[in-house]
């Protein structure tokens, strides 16, 4: 399913026409979505009803929504104010639905049950039964708070997020429900480290191969035989950063190296290192190197120019004082 097609599917009942969303392949079963649904001046109604299916929406606040009507299965269950960073859960075999009658800002990450499934059946646990929820009752869920202020800024820039980071993100969201809401216990496995200097090496080429982000995680997991958790824990373990940061480390470094070239324009750089463009380059460049690409260049280049003048300068001139005498 493509974003725009799962943006539609979420943002009709919504009575929404355009309802940005991210798609994660992080899970070989399913596929996961996360959405921003917003509207500032509603048309009021009852909410439209989502497909019934096997699957669970879990929602972060972004704004207050006072006195809100919840409904399940054709019937009003709840009738609470909603608080901006609270969590709400919502299970679409109930066909959840609410009243709509003032402005409301939501994320919404779209979760089915396979992936609730596969991640269980990676960490040796028994299948997830129904998720632990009230309808209309929120959860102070911090977790879930993070998550979704970081995809929630990524959907603003999906031109600039890269699929790993989306994988990473909604993996890491699919566990934390799982055990907090599907009572998953953490199984014991046995410490298998990291990943042999081999694997290591060809991981490393994989990812830097593709320096746009744009392989998914399950995919160069798969090359490996291993379950996408096991995967980036070991890849974590074996060069202490998670894929998607060890990636954004390489497009630096990349960077550093073209940017040694006098001529060659920020812009032409930014794209070959994996960088949507120029801004995306100067701004994740400079939270992490400290100063912006233009300075680091003037700096780098005039480091170079007074190398290379040291090594060619005259040898200084003979001590008079050991001269013959004329």
């Amino acid at each position: 399913m493509t974003m725009v097609m799962y943006g539609q599917k979420l943002g009709q009942p919504l009575h929404l026409k355009d309802a940005p969303s991210l798609i994660a392949r992080s899970l070989r079963s399913a596929e996961l979505a996360v959405t921003e649904t917003r509207d500032d001046n509603p048309v009021p109604g009852l909410s439209g009803s989502f497909p019934s299916e096997d699957a669970y929406l879990i929602s972060v606040k972004i704004r207050d929504y006072p006195d809100c009507e919840c409904w399940e299965r054709g019937r009003c269950v709840n009738k609470s104010d909603i608080r901006a960073g609270a969590t709400y859960l919502y299970d679409l075999k109930r066909d959840p639905r609410y009243v709509i009658n003032k402005p409301f800002h939501s994320v919404f990450f779209y979760l089915p049950r396979f992936a609730l499934d596969d991640i269980a059946k990676q960490t040796g646990a028994s299948r997830i039964g129904e998720l632990a929820y009230e309808p209309g009752v929120g959860h102070d869920d911090a977790v879930v708070r993070h998550l979704g202020a970081s995809l929630l800024e990524a959907l603003h820039r999906s031109d600039e997020t890269n699929q790993l980071f989306i994988d990473h993100m909604m993996l890491a969201l699919t566990a934390h429900v799982a055990q907090t809401y599907g009572s998953l216990r953490r199984i014991t496995e046995p410490s298998r480290g990291g990943l042999a200097p081999w694997q290591t090496k060809r991981a490393c080429e994989r990812l830097e191969s593709d320096l746009g982000g744009r392989l998914p995680l399950e995919q160069i997991a798969a090359e490996f035989d291993l379950s996408v958790s096991h995967f980036s824990r070991a890849f974590r373990a074996s060069t202490g950063l998670p894929p998607h940061q060890w990636l954004l480390q390489q497009r630096i470094r990349v960077a550093k190296q073209l940017m040694t070239v006098r001529d060659l324009p920020l812009v032409e750089i930014a794209i070959s290192a994996g960088f949507a463009n120029q801004s995306h380059f100067t701004r994740v460049f400079s939270g992490l190197v400290g100063v912006s690409p233009g300075v680091w260049r003037r700096e780098a280049l005039g480091a170079s120019e007074r190398e290379t003048q040291s090594k060619t300068a005259p040898d200084a001139a003979p001590d008079q004082r050991s001269s013959p005498v004329r």
